[in-house]
């Protein structure tokens, strides 16, 4: 019980520290659930986050989902996925009660317009932290310059720029065996 209690609350702050959604919060999931509690490593995340954003659902709420039916069951996947959820809901909750009166509010405007930027770079932060794990010999590179030039030069799907560089890392591990 003391697990499934400590995957809701562990989940429910980074439920109430997140703003921006998904990627926002893979800075968050990394520190907690990886350097703090030390549930999955660095490349589980990583494929924890990529099977989330090509499943149905929130890119977040998938990987709560992982992280905690890793750790306790389905039982887990459940209260993490409890927990992540949560504070947005109250949250969101109070915010739609007093919107219409704070909406127009330069203040609240330039407060959030701080936050973006905030959130960029946690993303950048996550981002660099992974790359070291994930992009760690020739074929890594080559998936990535593909996708990273496809992403900016096209408007396909990312579900499709996961498939591929899933083909593309079968494919290289096959032919690294053959040799």
């Amino acid at each position: 019980m003391k697990g499934l209690i400590d995957l809701f609350f562990t989940f429910s702050k980074i439920g109430i520290l997140t703003f921006g959604g998904g990627y926002a919060m893979l800075p968050i999931l990394q520190r907690e659930v990886v350097e703090t509690k030390k549930w999955v490593t660095d490349e589980e995340l990583v494929d924890y986050f990529a099977i989330g954003q090509t499943t149905p659902g929130i890119i977040a709420v998938n990987t709560a989902t992982f992280i905690g039916q890793k750790q306790r069951g389905t039982l887990g996947g459940v209260m993490a996925t409890l927990g992540l959820i949560f504070p947005s809901y109250i949250i969101i909750t109070i915010i739609a009660m007093f919107m219409k009166n704070f909406s127009e509010s330069p203040i609240l405007q330039n407060a959030f317009a701080g936050i973006r930027v905030s959130v960029y770079i946690l993303i950048l932060n996550a981002v660099i932290k992974l790359w070291k794990n994930s992009v760690v010999d020739k074929v890594g590179i080559l998936i990535f310059l593909l996708v990273f030039m496809l992403s900016v030069l096209t408007s396909l799907s990312p579900v499709l720029f996961i498939i591929l560089a899933g083909f593309i890392g079968v494919f290289a591990k096959v032919k690294e065996r053959r040799q």
